[in-house]
């Protein structure tokens, strides 16, 4: 961050929320709301898909597409704080569904792209003029 003296109450506050928060922002604050991980590469097409739906409503989604072991890419949006995780695969992609983790282990399971829409919507504190 380039620090300028009329800047310097926000590098303050940032400093304040990074340290409050611990880097795992509320939904509403997250730079990444979501990340849909793909299992293998043909699942990509299905991945983007699902992303492309959620970032319609607003949402702030990317997509691990790493060549990585879909273990490792969930370790590592743990790590980043990233509060919701979708895994997909042959079945999700054939149901039209995404495998949704939460942040901290939730598990909530399969769930179609409108129940996922609806779940991030109900969010607290949750608005899309902030995206």
């Amino acid at each position: 961050m380039v620090h300028r003296a009329i800047l310097g109450s926000i590098e303050r506050f940032l400093g304040v929320l990074i340290e409050h928060y611990g880097g795992s922002f509320p939904f509403w604050l997250a730079p990444v709301q979501a990340v849909v991980i793909p299992i293998a590469d043909r699942h990509v097409p299905y991945a983007d898909s699902v992303k492309k739906q959620l970032q319609d409503h607003g949402f702030r989604v990317e997509i691990d597409s790493r060549n990585e072991r879909m273990n490792l890419k969930i370790r590592e949006a743990q790590l980043q704080k990233i509060p919701y995780m979708m895994v997909v695969g042959d079945r999700e992609a054939t149901e039209g569904t995404a495998s949704v983790r939460g942040l901290g282990d939730k598990n909530l399971g399969p769930l179609s792209t409108t129940e996922v829409i609806e779940l991030l919507a109900d969010e607290p504190n949750y608005t899309t003029r902030l995206t």
